[in-house]
């Protein structure tokens, strides 16, 4: 037995306790706990492509991927696992039946045999910042093709990594194709000792997702039960601690904007009634979004977003946005769904896990970076006093969404190529039924 495996039974109890612990607060955690162990249902009868992603944040970036290789083989099933019950239930809104879904095993070396037993798949992709020792080991042992992509490496997950050098060094030449989103994601993955030669650098996924057509109009709705000449501010993806800074703000922009409305949304379902809680000590009227449906009494101070899958629609019904993550020291979360609709962003001095994208928005104009509550509260004060600063904030929002596009098409035509490169070495046959994907790249273009 390897040292990590090792390592992972001994910290399988931690993370049955987290399990529990968190379904104390949301029930779905302490559901389906048979899944993280391998026992999946038994696909029988059908050809498979395994999807992971992580979370919610991980499904949306992967739902166009997910779509085109659902396409482009369409004699195969795809099945998509995720850790958390938030991601699971995205996979549902966003594909319904059309997919299989479990939880991903746990990486231990009986769980991932048991898992691949059971889906025995053609093709295993995993998204962004999944590195997984056994699974990895398990793929290459079975021959079956390992990509990862769309992966970003943080400074401090380098730091992190950097502790294990062998491990992370094998377990990275267990991957066919790595497709970091940067060259900076691409030089960490060459230290960390990844070969240089499956690294292929094509771009974030996150720019090529598109906005659903009935978008805007829902927002529109949605702003209307609000208040529609209520200047609103929307805290997204809070984590805790950052809560108490943001409320500290709202109530010193109140005395500027005092019918000013704020929506905040935690990033995590099992602390939105301990959100709300904190909102009614500090005093203020709260309305539950998942209890909203009419006009809200113009008495509601707060909207905390107690509902799934429906962050971008807040965030265009919204004027300015504050990203969590980024005011303690999580490492930010995606804005990029706020600058898709337009809105202007501003995120706190911990953008570690998206430098890059933090970088370009500032860059472009399309966000601010504020370091503490009252930095907050001047950046959010400036662009609701002036609607030419938020327009021209969001439209470069907008124009680095445009400019960034393309991730996709460059990720299905590297997987097309090593995938025949594979099917030569191998001497195996190509997946049946598998349209070009030169083809359905330029078709994704076409609807991009």
């Amino acid at each position: 037995m390897t040292v990590w495996s090792i390592a992972a039974y001994l910290l399988l109890p931690y993370a049955l306790w987290n399990l529990l612990w968190r379904g104390f607060f949301y029930r779905p955690y302490w559901n389906r706990w048979h899944e993280r162990f391998g026992f999946v249902p038994r696909v029988a009868g059908q050809r498979i492509i395994w999807v992971h992603a992580v979370s919610v944040g991980e499904v949306r970036s992967s739902a166009p991927l997910i779509a085109e290789l659902d396409a482009r083989y369409p004699e195969h099933r795809i099945h998509v696992t995720t850790m958390t019950p938030t991601g699971s239930e995205q996979v549902r809104e966003l594909f319904g039946e059309r997919v299989g879904h479990s939880y991903v095993p746990y990486d231990l070396p009986d769980a991932v045999a048991r898992f691949l037993d059971r889906v025995r798949p053609d093709l295993a992709v995993i998204a962004e910042t999944e590195f997984w020792p056994n699974i990895f080991a398990a793929c290459r042992k079975r021959r079956i093709p390992l990509f990862l992509v769309n992966v970003r490496v943080s400074e401090a997950s380098l730091r992190g990594y950097l502790r294990a050098p062998r491990i992370v060094r094998d377990m990275l030449h267990n991957a066919d194709l790595i497709c970091p989103q940067t060259e900076v994601d691409a030089a960490r993955l060459r230290q960390l000792g990844a070969p240089a030669e499956r690294i292929k650098v094509t771009g974030n996924l996150k720019f090529d997702v598109p906005l659903p057509e009935s978008l805007m109009q829902e927002a529109a709705a949605v702003r209307q039960l609000w208040g529609r000449h209520r200047p609103i501010w929307i805290a997204a993806s809070t984590h805790a601690g950052e809560e108490a800074l943001v409320l500290d703000a709202f109530a010193r922009l109140r005395e500027k904007f005092p019918d000013l409305l704020l929506v905040i949304v935690p990033r995590h379902p099992e602390r939105f009634d301990r959100v709300a809680q904190l909102c009614e000590r500090r005093g203020y009227e709260i309305a539950l979004r998942s209890l909203t449906h009419s006009e809200l009494e113009p008495t509601v101070d707060v909207v905390v977003g107690d509902t799934m899958g429906e962050l971008q629609r807040l965030y265009a019904a919204s004027d300015v946005a504050f990203v969590g993550g980024s005011l303690v020291r999580h490492g930010g979360q995606n804005i990029l769904e706020a600058c898709a609709v337009r809105v202007p962003v501003v995120f706190g001095p911990h953008m570690f896990h998206f430098e890059e994208i933090a970088s370009l928005a500032l860059a472009r104009g399309a966000a601010r970076q504020v370091h503490d509550a009252n930095e907050l509260v001047e950046a959010v004060g400036l662009f609701l006093e002036r609607p030419e600063l938020r327009r021209e904030a969001g439209e470069a929002a907008h124009s680095l969404m445009e400019d960034n596009h393309g991730a996709l098409e460059r990720t299905l035509r590297l997987m097309d190529e090593t995938l025949d490169k594979l099917w030569k070495q191998r001497g195996q046959t190509p997946f049946p039924g598998a349209v070009s994907a030169r083809g359905l790249a330029k078709e994704a273009g076409e609807r991009g």
